[in-house]
């Protein structure tokens, strides 16, 4: 991995994190993550989707017609999402009923469409696929801290196990979806706190960098 994409990709789970630097996707971080289980199967499905619809801008930016770019981007995306709602209705028929439309709305996340537009359309395939899974990775971990603190608390299991002892008092708001909010918030809040030096603090209208 060559110094340009080692930087990409710590970029990508880091400064310029897509969920708690740049708020985006957060209609599947509040939907999902109630339960372990499903953040799992979201989290592949999005970083498969993610990296693959990358790659595959890249390999075809040069083809693509200005004027049509965000159709084609959508229509790129919108493939690798039906493999994998196609493979998880045969595979894991639970799993997907319980998803529901949120594998479908991979297709208008603003993660995928904002790395296709912003990254894919102008660099290299190779680079494009290290920026796609950082970006996949960054969203992914995020999801699955904010999981396991709201099965946890909110439902005294882990992966639909029971771990906590017949003392623990289940917090119900957080298998709820404003706890995925309060959750979210606070997570956002420790990270921003404790490890985001202000240097590297987004600012509005530069797609998360700073000045």
């Amino acid at each position: 991995m060559s110094s340009r994409e080692r930087k990409q990709f710590l970029a990508g789970i880091g400064r310029d994190n897509p969920v708690f630097v740049q708020i985006l996707g957060i209609c599947s971080t509040l939907a999902v993550t109630n339960v372990l289980r499903n953040t799992v199967v979201m989290c592949i499905g999005l970083c498969f989707t993610l990296t693959l619809s990358n790659v595959t801008v890249s390999a075809l930016r040069r083809w693509i017609p200005g004027r049509v770019r965000m159709m084609v981007e959508v229509l790129i995306i919108a493939t690798y999402v039906i493999v994998v709602d196609i493979l998880l209705k045969a595979y894991l028929p639970d799993i997907s009923r319980e998803l529901g439309p949120y594998v479908g709305l991979i297709i208008t996340n603003c993660i995928v469409m904002g790395r296709a537009e912003a990254f894919a359309l102008t660099n290299p395939p190779r680079l494009a696929l290290v920026d796609g899974l950082a970006a996949g990775l960054g969203y992914s971990y995020v999801l699955l801290i904010i999981a396991v603190v709201r099965e946890l608390m909110g439902s005294g299991t882990l992966w639909g196990i029971p771990v906590m002892g017949s003392w623990w008092t289940n917090w119900t708001i957080l298998a709820m979806a404003p706890g995925a909010f309060f959750a979210l918030a606070v997570f956002v809040w420790i990270v921003k706190a404790c490890f985001l030096k202000p240097a590297d603090a987004p600012v509005p209208g530069t797609g998360g960098k700073p000045s």
